[in-house]
C-alpha cells in the first residue's frame, strides 16, 4: 500500500514538472485560464489573481478602459462558461481582453513577471529571429506603442537589435499588451541571457566581386531632377512629332540667315574718337 502511494505521488510530481516546463496552463474554469490557453494568445503569460486584486497595480487603468469595475469583475470570474462566454449584459469581451492586456504589460515588468516570461523565452514560445546571420536567435515580444489600438505586437531580436513581424498565429495581439519597454527591462534583469552582436554580415557581390560602397548609394537628387527634366523634354518633342504627323502639316522652319560681313577697304582708316573727359567731384 505504501509503495503504491509513493508511486502515484511520483507520477503526480512528474506531471506537475512537465506542465510547468512546457508552460501548459491547466484549465481551471476561470476566464484567465481560458483566455491564456487560446492559441492566438501564446505570447501571453498568466497574471496571478492576487496581482490583479491589488488595486495599487491597477492605478490609472480606470481612465483607459470604459466600465472598468464591471470588466475587472469579469476577469476575476472563477466560473467562466467557456461554451457560451460572457453575458452581453455583464461584460464586453473586447474590453475584457484590453484590460487584461494592460495589466499584463505591467505584470511582465515585475520580478515575477520577468521570470515567467523567461521560461517562455527559453522554450522558444516567441519564435526566432528571421535574419540569417543571427543563427536562430530567440526573440521577445515588444510593442511599438504603449497605447491600445495603435499597433500590433512585434518581436525584438537582442542580437541584431531590430524588430520583425511575429508568427501569424499571434500577429493580431495588441502591442500595448507588452509595451515598448519589456525586452530592454528583461535583459537588464537577465544580463547573462544577452547575446553578442552578429559577427557576420551580408556582402553584395557581382560575379564574385564585392561592390563598392558608392555603387549601393542612390543617385543624388540633382541627377534625378535632370533625368526627369530630360524625360519630360523627350516626351514633349515626341508629342509634337506625333501631332504634326497626325495633322499632315509640314513643320514650319525658320531659315538660317548668315551674319552680315563688314568689309574694310585698304584705303579706309578707322575713325579715332576723342578721349573721354574725366570729371572730378569734390564733396564739401
Amino acid at each position: 500500500m505504501y509503495v503504491c502511494v509513493r508511486k502515484y505521488i511520483y507520477i503526480y510530481i512528474r506531471i506537475c514538472v512537465y506542465v510547468c516546463s512546457s508552460h501548459i496552463v491547466m484549465p481551471d474554469g476561470t476566464w484567465i485560464g481560458w483566455f491564456v490557453n487560446l492559441q492566438v494568445n501564446t505570447f501571453l503569460c498568466r497574471v496571478p489573481q492576487e496581482y490583479i486584486e491589488d488595486r495599487f497595480n491597477l492605478t490609472g487603468l480606470e481612465l483607459l478602459v470604459p466600465s472598468f469595475h464591471q470588466t475587472l469583475d469579469a476577469i476575476l470570474d472563477l466560473e467562466f462558461d467557456t461554451e457560451y462566454g460572457f453575458n452581453p449584459m455583464d461584460a464586453d469581451p473586447e474590453l475584457t481582453a484590453q484590460l487584461y492586456g494592460l495589466i499584463h504589460a505591467r505584470y511582465i515588468l515585475s520580478t515575477r513577471g520577468i521570470e515567467d516570461m523567461c521560461l517562455k523565452y527559453q522554450s522558444g514560445d516567441f519564435g526566432m529571429c528571421p535574419r540569417i546571420y543571427c543563427n536562430g536567435q530567440l526573440v521577445l515580444p515588444v510593442g511599438l506603442s504603449d497605447r491600445i489600438g495603435e499597433s500590433h505586437v512585434k518581436v525584438y531580436c537582442p542580437r541584431c537589435r531590430d524588430v520583425y513581424q511575429p508568427h501569424p498565429r499571434c500577429a493580431l495581439l495588441d502591442g500595448a499588451m507588452f509595451g515598448s519597454s519589456f525586452p530592454h527591462m528583461f535583459f537588464m534583469q537577465m544580463p547573462h541571457l544577452l547575446p553578442d552582436p552578429p559577427k557576420e554580415q551580408y556582402t553584395p557581390r557581382i560575379y564574385g566581386f564585392k561592390l563598392h560602397n558608392t555603387a549601393l548609394l542612390p543617385p543624388p537628387a540633382e541627377a534625378n531632377a535632370n533625368s526627369v527634366f530630360s524625360n519630360n523634354t523627350d516626351k514633349i518633342n515626341t508629342d509634337n512629332i506625333i501631332n504634326n504627323s497626325n495633322n499632315n502639316k509640314p513643320s514650319t522652319t525658320i531659315p538660317m540667315v548668315p551674319p552680315t560681313t563688314v568689309k574694310i577697304s585698304q584705303n579706309s582708316s578707322p575713325t579715332i574718337r576723342p578721349p573721354m573727359r574725366r570729371f572730378n567731384f569734390t564733396i564739401n
